[in-house]
């Protein structure tokens, strides 16, 4: 299985590469850490910038962030200017925190040419590399790609991501882990939710790793130190299902799952969000 991350000295030096699209996948809003503030614009030059709160969400569904519909998700990469034959990089500029979600999205559409930048725009600064106060977009004109042609080659991946009942399906299921990303106090159910009408707890049988955990500074940890981790969480089951606030940092544990040698990962994409402000679910505490 291919490692799912790249370094920041393999993107310098691959930086010009024709075939390279490099995505900031930076978020607005940050939640569950202390967020990194910048006093003026910055990012890592030739980046191109990827909404995951808008362009790359589907804002029609109840869900507070929902994956986009493949033809939206389409639609937008071609936009971008991204081909089938594109190596795409993301980042974020908080490290490691949204640039796995949009990481998973490309993974759940099919589309395999598509890594994280380990350590982020922070990594990028601390090591004195170069940066831009803007993206590539709102200098160069480099056009968009054929959507028809991506179809083509794109196969959705249903099976990477559960809804609720799919989930509720697996709660006594023996060879399946539910892996919820949340901080220790809003598992527990000893803090209130940030979002209105959403009770406080957890999924029933799921366990709790709090997705600062499977980080080190900017950084993922090793993947030796990663297995330690999850083994001791998962044991051997061979599915892992992944669970947060709304489906951002569960995507987070995700990557970790696969940089740690395991491959089969599911997103619940509703996440506690959704779970939590059904009263037809069961909750625990």
């Amino acid at each position: 299985m291919e490692y799912p991350l790249v370094s920041t000295q393999w993107l310098e030096e691959h930086l010009t590469s024709p075939d390279l699209v490099l995505l900031d996948a930076s978020m607005a809003v940050v939640l569950g850490k202390e967020p990194i503030l910048y006093s003026e614009p910055v990012c890592i030059p030739r980046s191109r910038r990827f909404d995951v709160e808008t362009d790359f969400c589907d804002t029609t569904s109840s869900q507070i962030h929902a994956l986009p519909r493949f033809e939206q998700f389409v639609e937008g990469i071609a936009k971008l200017g991204i081909e089938p034959h594109s190596v795409v990089v993301i980042y974020d500029n908080q490290g490691i925190y949204s640039s796995p979600r949009a990481w998973w999205i490309f993974k759940v559409m099919g589309f395999h040419r598509v890594y994280v930048l380990d350590g982020g725009l922070p990594q990028w600064m601390a090591e004195d590399r170069v940066t831009s106060s803007r993206y590539q977009e709102e200098g160069i004109d480099y056009g968009a790609s054929d959507s028809e042609e991506l179809t083509a080659v794109l196969e959705y991946q249903p099976a990477r991501v559960m809804d609720a009942e799919a989930v509720l399906a697996k709660l006594d299921d023996s060879d399946s882990a539910i892996i919820d990303a949340r901080g220790a106090a809003r598992f527990l159910g000893q803090v209130s939710e940030p979002r209105p009408g959403v009770r406080s707890g957890h999924i029933p049988h799921s366990v709790n790793l709090p997705f600062a955990e499977v980080l080190d500074g900017f950084k993922i940890k090793s993947s030796a130190e990663l297995q330690s981790l999850f083994q001791g969480l998962a044991g051997d089951k061979p599915l892992r299902i992944f669970s947060c606030g709304s489906g951002i940092t569960a995507c987070i544990l995700i990557l970790a799952s696969l940089a740690s040698g395991h491959a089969d990962a599911v997103l619940y994409d509703g996440s506690w969000a959704d779970w939590g402000s059904r009263s037809d679910l069961p909750i625990a505490q």
